[in-house]
């Protein structure tokens, strides 16, 4: 009988501490992949006591698990896998496992842990805005607008590379443009960076905008983020157009008021001058009046 409870307690007490130790390991949440220009992040929550401790494992979809030394028991929320993603046509999975903190002992073999939705880097960053020059010909017959190419996290024998090496053929870029203070808006793609637009009216302002496009994406992921509009000249502008009300009156205010000094001191001059004259004639003998 004694043996029986001997049992029974100590039965409960392993209970107990296994309820305790994976209690104090609490699971990552909202474990997500933020991506731009194939600067990828793996993200969660919360933010750990300092009783725990955050490890991430990734690996290609079917493939051994790695661990990115800099997200080893971390007590950060954030992982740079920007370097670690090598296979950009591949497509990768995530956990974040909750371990005791860094030089801390446990028991436990087996970490809590949350898995991450699937990422296609190829196939799934977001593409950032990018930098256009805009420029009218003389004749204003057409405008061609100069599109540089957003450079990416990655790089290769040294050098940065651009979402055009990544792409290549597969970019194009979707110009969006309008007549300046309209609603109307017209749509463009060029598969090169030198875009010529030919239809636009001689001597009216337009107003454009540039992103990416690649078709070959899934529909929510082809287009990138919108560049900031850019606006060409009215040779057609009318003078309310150029100038605001307050300049207008200003302007208009200052020409009357010259006008009336002109007009103040031509009175006074003249006024000076034929009483100048009548003095004159008072001064004179009567018979030189004559």
């Amino acid at each position: 009988m004694d043996t029986m409870r001997l049992s029974a307690a100590l039965f409960a007490v392993l209970c107990v501490s296994t309820l305790s130790v994976s209690g104090s390991y609490p699971r990552a949440q909202n474990v997500t992949w933020k991506s731009t220009n194939f600067k990828t992040f793996l993200t969660w929550e919360p933010k750990p006591s300092a009783d725990y401790s955050y490890t991430v494992e990734f690996s290609v979809v079917g493939g051994d698990k790695q661990r990115n030394p800099h997200c080893i028991r971390s007590t950060g929320t954030v992982c740079d896998l920007s370097n670690s993603l090598t296979d950009l046509n591949a497509c990768y999975t995530a956990d974040v496992l909750s371990e005791p903190p860094l030089g801390a002992t446990t028991d436990l073999i087996e970490f809590p842990y949350t898995s991450s939705p699937r990422f296609c880097p190829y196939k799934d960053t977001d593409i950032g805005k990018p930098d256009f020059k805009l420029e009218v010909s003389e004749d204003k017959k057409k405008t061609t607008l100069y599109v540089t190419d957003p450079l990416t996290a990655l790089f290769k024998d040294g050098r940065q590379l651009n979402i055009r090496d990544i792409f290549s053929d597969q970019l194009q870029y979707r110009v969006t443009y309008r007549k300046n203070k309209s609603t109307g808006k017209k749509v463009y793609n060029s598969k090169t960076n030198e875009i010529v637009l030919t239809d636009l009216d001689r001597g009216e302002s337009y107003c454009f905008s540039v992103q990416a496009y690649i078709p070959s994406r899934s529909t929510d992921k082809q287009l990138g983020e919108l560049s900031l509009t850019q606006c060409s000249n009215d040779d057609n502008k009318s003078i309310f157009e150029v100038y605001s009300v307050g300049v207008i009156a200003a302007a208009i205010f200052l020409i009357l008021l010259l006008i009336g000094l002109i007009i103040a001191v031509t009175v006074v001059c003249c006024r000076r001058r034929k009483t100048a004259l009548q003095s004159g004639k008072e001064g004179l003998p009567l018979r030189d009046r004559v």
